[in-house]
C-alpha cells in the first residue's frame, strides 16, 4: 500500500503541483480544497489522486477528513492552504481580513495538524510541512495581515517541532519568496489584474508553483532521520524581500 501524503489548498497553485508531484513519485495523495470543480479536474490528471471538498477553516471538515483517513499509511501532511487578501495599512485595514488571514493560514494549519497528527502517530511515522514565506520573516508595507499570519505560521512549525521531540514525526518549514501563480496576487487585490501583474513586473523567473513543490517533494523524500527544519527559497532575482532585480 503506498503511502498516503494529504495536500491542503490543492485546488490550484502550489497545492495542485504537490499534488502531482507527490503522485508521480509513489505516494497516494488525498488533496483537500473548497473548490470541488478543480479538484475534479485534478483527480482526472493522475489515478494515485484522491479528492475530498475540505474547508480548513472548518472544524467539522476537517474531522470527516480525519474519519476519512483512519487506519490509512498517512505519513505526509501538508499544509498549504492560505493566501493573502489585502494589500492595506494597518491604519487602513479590515479586522474582519485580518481574521480571515489569521484563520486560513494558521488556525486552518492547526485543524489539520491536532486531527491528522494522532494518524500519524498510529501509523509509527509521519512528516508535517507547514508552507510560510519570507513574509514569515521580515516585515514590510502593507503586508501586515499577510506577515502577522505567517509569523504565526513559523511559531507553530517551531512550536509542533518541539511538542514532538522524541517522537518519529518531522516537522519541516518551507518559506517561499516571489513565487508567481495563477492566484495569489490576484486574490490579494480583488482581482485586479493590473495591481497583481505589478508584483512581478520586470522580474525574468520568479519562482514558480512547481519549483515550490519540488521543495517539499526533497524535503519527504529525504531518510527518516533527516529533517529540514527550515527552508527559504527565492528566486536569483530576489536577493531579500526588498531587493528585486527588476529588468527595465
Amino acid at each position: 500500500m503506498k503511502p498516503i501524503a494529504v495536500v491542503t489548498g490543492a485546488s490550484s497553485g502550489i497545492g495542485a503541483a504537490t499534488a502531482q508531484l507527490l503522485a508521480n513519485n509513489g505516494f497516494h495523495v488525498v488533496a483537500i480544497a473548497r473548490r470541488n470543480d478543480r479538484l475534479a479536474a485534478l483527480a482526472k490528471e493522475n489515478s494515485s489522486i484522491e479528492v475530498l471538498q475540505v474547508d480548513v477553516t472548518k472544524d467539522s471538515d476537517v474531522k470527516e477528513l480525519a474519519k476519512q483517513l483512519q487506519g490509512r499509511p498517512v505519513e505526509v501532511l501538508v499544509c498549504n492552504a492560505g493566501g493573502a487578501f489585502d494589500f492595506d495599512t494597518v491604519v487602513d485595514s479590515d479586522p474582519e481580513l485580518w481574521m480571515k488571514t489569521y484563520d486560513v493560514n494558521v488556525v486552518g494549519s492547526v485543524r489539520c495538524i491536532k486531527e491528522i497528527l494522532p494518524i500519524m502517530e498510529k501509523h509509527g511515522k509521519g512528516h508535517v510541512v507547514i508552507i510560510t514565506s519570507t513574509a514569515g520573516q521580515i516585515a514590510y508595507e502593507n503586508g501586515g495581515s499577510y506577515v502577522a499570519a505567517k509569523h504565526g505560521e513559523v511559531a507553530l512549525a517551531r512550536t509542533l517541532r518541539l511538542e514532538l521531540s522524541g517522537k518519529p514525526i518531522r516537522v519541516t518549514e518551507i518559506a517561499p519568496g516571489m513565487v508567481k501563480t495563477d492566484e495569489f496576487a490576484l486574490t490579494r487585490f480583488s482581482g485586479d489584474k493590473e495591481k497583481a501583474a505589478k508584483i512581478y513586473a520586470g522580474v525574468e523567473k520568479p519562482l514558480t508553483d512547481s519549483d515550490v513543490a519540488e521543495a517539499i517533494r526533497w524535503s519527504v523524500m529525504l531518510p527518516e532521520h533527516f529533517n529540514i527544519d527550515s527552508m527559504t527559497i527565492r528566486p536569483v532575482a530576489q536577493a531579500a524581500q526588498h531587493k528585486v532585480h527588476r529588468v527595465q
